[in-house]
């Protein structure tokens, strides 16, 4: 199949799919003797897997060790495993870190009940405050 297909397919667009060629994540595709790239199933398996790994919010580095696991399929699936405990322990330190940002925001919020003129507003003076 050549790019715009495997796109429409693999439901993204055909700049990712030389991005992630340019990346080392997709392998690169044989050429027609007009120079198209052609794809086979395995590339869209395979952009399948890469797309869903960032809908997890995982790196480029950790897909590209994902991947290099399912290369070698001789291997037993512990580093994956260690991979996910990893990736959820940064998520984990992002909620918190999104949850002090909740709050700082609240604070913020509060500190202006009423519409007033921009000098003495709480919310401008907070911030302008903020260290």
């Amino acid at each position: 199949m050549r790019i715009g297909e495997l796109a429409r397919r693999a439901k993204c667009s055909t700049q990712t799919i030389r991005f992630y060629e340019k990346e080392g994540l997709l392998p690169p595709a044989a050429r027609t003797a007009a120079n198209y790239r052609r794809y086979h199933r395995d590339h869209l398996d395979r952009l399948r897997f890469i797309r869903n790994c960032r809908s997890l919010d995982m790196t480029h580095d950790e897909i590209r060790a994902l991947l290099s696991f399912m290369d070698q399929p001789q291997h037993d699936c512990s580093p994956v495993n260690g991979l996910l405990d990893e990736h959820i322990e940064h998520v984990n330190i992002r909620l918190a870190e999104l949850s002090r940002l909740r709050k700082q925001l609240i604070d913020l919020r509060q500190r202006c009940q009423a519409a007033q003129d921009v000098p003495n507003c709480g919310i401008i003076r907070g911030l302008t405050a903020m260290q």
